[in-house]
């Protein structure tokens, strides 16, 4: 995966707005205001930050330990640093920024006024 197909991901997924709030040289993606993935494109090679649940953040990084570092800049425990330069098979990629995307995104919450399932009052 390279960095206009990591682009396209990142603006496929609902809601997300494309951000440059640390300048030019950082391009960010959030969902309803929270960061999900960052990249610098004139890096080289290209890189992109991503949240990740922690246990499965340092499995990733033993499994490929010179692809997927903790996050440059970021909580190391909670964030990883890919790089893209084709080493990273394009499934993995895009399964962790849909995981980055799914930790950040908000939670749909069930409307108090609908009764759960199941707890329908009888009728009289």
């Amino acid at each position: 995966m390279d960095l206009p197909d990591l682009i396209a991901l990142c603006l496929s997924l609902p809601d997300v707005e494309e951000t440059t709030p640390f300048g030019p040289d950082v391009i960010v993606y959030k969902v309803h205001g929270k960061i999900f993935a960052l990249t610098q494109p004139d890096r080289f090679p290209v890189t992109v930050n991503l949240k990740c649940d922690p246990a499965r953040a340092e499995i990733l990084r033993e499994e490929h330990p010179d692809k997927i570092v903790p996050g440059y800049h970021m909580n190391k425990r909670h964030w990883n640093t890919l790089t893209l330069d084709g080493s990273l098979p394009p499934k993995l990629i895009t399964e962790l920024v849909q995981h980055s995307f799914q930790l950040v995104a908000p939670k749909i919450k069930r409307s108090k006024s609908k009764p759960a399932k199941g707890n329908r009052a009888s009728p009289m």
